[in-house]
């Protein structure tokens, strides 16, 4: 992807104290080309705020009909604590930060329901840990 060709522009450019980030609205100009991936972006918007590109987080992109032009939203945070502290896990998550939780299958979690049941007291929480 050539870089000339994508120019990004922000908009209703807000500093936002409380939660120590800078946040905007973002327009991606693309003409003839599908949309910028969103690495692309948070790059030259740390070049543009003079930050790290990890403490730039964009998301809710939406190209026009037609394409050329995409909007979305962009926060970029004072230090990386903050945004580990105030942005949603799914988004640290997204963005490499943070590992997914492993999820146990409904099943296993029926399962396993169903073994505390049949115990009292504090062995629930041995059937819970492992094997009985």
């Amino acid at each position: 992807m050539v870089d000339g060709s994508v120019t990004i522009r922000t908009r209703k450019f807000m500093t936002n104290r409380l939660l120590a980030r800078r946040q905007m609205v973002v327009d991606v100009l693309h003409p003839g080309k599908a949309t910028v991936p969103k690495t692309t972006i948070r790059e030259k918007l740390a070049g543009m705020y003079k930050c790290t590109a990890d403490r730039v987080f964009t998301f809710g992109f939406k190209t026009n009909f037609g394409g050329g032009k995409s909007t979305g939203f962009a926060l970029v945070y004072d230090t990386m604590d903050y945004a580990k502290k105030f942005e949603p896990k799914f988004r640290l998550v997204r963005q490499g930060v943070m590992e997914a939780k492993t999820k146990t299958s409904r099943k296993q979690k029926k399962e396993k329901k169903n073994r505390m049941k049949k115990v009292r007291g504090t062995a629930k929480s041995k059937v819970g840990s492992g094997k009985k």
